[in-house]
Protein backbone atom coordinates (compact mmCIF):
# COMPACT_ATOMS: atom_id res chain seq x y z
CA UNK A 1 0.00 0.00 0.00
CA UNK A 2 1.29 3.57 -0.67
CA UNK A 3 -0.01 6.65 0.07
CA UNK A 4 -0.43 9.44 -2.76
CA UNK A 5 -0.04 12.63 -1.99
CA UNK A 6 -3.74 13.76 -2.04
CA UNK A 7 -4.39 10.93 1.16
CA UNK A 8 -0.92 12.61 2.68
CA UNK A 9 -2.88 15.78 2.71
CA UNK A 10 -6.34 14.42 3.59
CA UNK A 11 -4.98 12.56 6.78
CA UNK A 12 -3.26 15.72 7.65
CA UNK A 13 -6.24 17.79 7.35
CA UNK A 14 -8.45 14.76 9.89
CA UNK A 15 -5.26 15.87 12.49
CA UNK A 16 -6.24 19.24 12.03
CA UNK A 17 -2.30 19.87 10.55
CA UNK A 18 -1.22 22.43 8.56
CA UNK A 19 1.67 21.15 6.63
CA UNK A 20 3.71 22.52 3.19
CA UNK A 21 4.10 21.08 0.15
CA UNK A 22 7.64 19.74 1.21
CA UNK A 23 6.23 18.31 4.37
CA UNK A 24 3.87 16.28 2.34
CA UNK A 25 6.74 14.40 0.18
CA UNK A 26 8.85 13.76 3.46
CA UNK A 27 5.72 12.68 5.59
CA UNK A 28 4.22 9.85 2.26
CA UNK A 29 7.28 7.73 2.82
CA UNK A 30 7.33 7.27 6.52
CA UNK A 31 3.32 6.92 7.05
CA UNK A 32 3.56 3.96 4.11
CA UNK A 33 6.64 2.83 6.48
CA UNK A 34 3.86 2.69 9.46
CA UNK A 35 1.08 1.25 6.68
CA UNK A 36 3.23 -1.64 6.06
CA UNK A 37 4.11 -2.48 9.77
CA UNK A 38 0.73 -2.78 10.49
CA UNK A 39 0.24 -5.36 7.48
CA UNK A 40 2.77 -7.82 8.85
CA UNK A 41 1.24 -7.01 12.38
CA UNK A 42 -1.73 -8.27 10.88
CA UNK A 43 0.21 -11.52 9.90
CA UNK A 44 0.57 -12.63 13.37
CA UNK A 45 -1.77 -15.23 14.83
CA UNK A 46 -3.08 -13.29 17.95
CA UNK A 47 -6.49 -15.48 18.39
CA UNK A 48 -5.16 -16.87 21.98
CA UNK A 49 -3.51 -14.03 23.17
CA UNK A 50 -5.42 -12.04 25.86
CA UNK A 51 -5.72 -8.48 25.74
CA UNK A 52 -3.64 -5.99 27.69
CA UNK A 53 -2.79 -2.57 27.95
CA UNK A 54 0.82 -3.07 28.78
CA UNK A 55 3.78 -5.80 26.39
CA UNK A 56 4.58 -6.15 30.58
CA UNK A 57 3.36 -6.13 33.78
CA UNK A 58 4.15 -3.14 35.37
CA UNK A 59 2.52 -2.42 39.04
CA UNK A 60 2.79 0.53 41.59
CA UNK A 61 4.95 0.30 44.66
CA UNK A 62 2.41 1.52 47.24
CA UNK A 63 2.69 1.35 51.61
CA UNK A 64 -0.51 0.53 53.49
CA UNK A 65 -2.07 3.61 54.77
CA UNK A 66 -2.44 4.15 58.50
CA UNK A 67 -4.35 6.50 60.90
CA UNK A 68 -2.25 8.34 63.02
CA UNK A 69 -3.12 11.75 65.29
CA UNK A 70 -1.01 14.47 64.29
CA UNK A 71 0.92 14.95 67.48
CA UNK A 72 0.94 19.22 67.36
CA UNK A 73 -2.47 19.87 66.55
CA UNK A 74 -2.54 23.50 68.26
CA UNK A 75 0.84 24.63 66.48
CA UNK A 76 -0.73 23.68 62.92
CA UNK A 77 -4.40 25.24 63.78
CA UNK A 78 -2.16 28.26 64.53
CA UNK A 79 -0.35 28.02 61.31
CA UNK A 80 -3.74 28.55 59.18
CA UNK A 81 -4.49 31.55 57.82
CA UNK A 82 -7.65 31.85 59.50
CA UNK A 83 -9.04 29.79 62.22
CA UNK A 84 -12.40 29.03 63.92
CA UNK A 85 -12.21 26.83 67.03
CA UNK A 86 -10.58 23.71 66.27
CA UNK A 87 -11.27 23.85 62.77
CA UNK A 88 -9.80 26.10 59.64
CA UNK A 89 -11.67 28.76 58.17
CA UNK A 90 -11.62 28.65 54.32
CA UNK A 91 -13.45 31.32 52.24
CA UNK A 92 -17.10 30.13 50.87
CA UNK A 93 -17.84 28.99 47.87
CA UNK A 94 -21.40 28.39 47.39
CA UNK A 95 -24.04 30.61 47.80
Amino acid sequence: MSLSKEEVKKVANLARLQITEKEEEEFAPQLNAILDYFEQLKELDTDNVAPTTRAIEVSNITRTDTKKTYEDRESLLNSAPEREEDFFRVPKILA
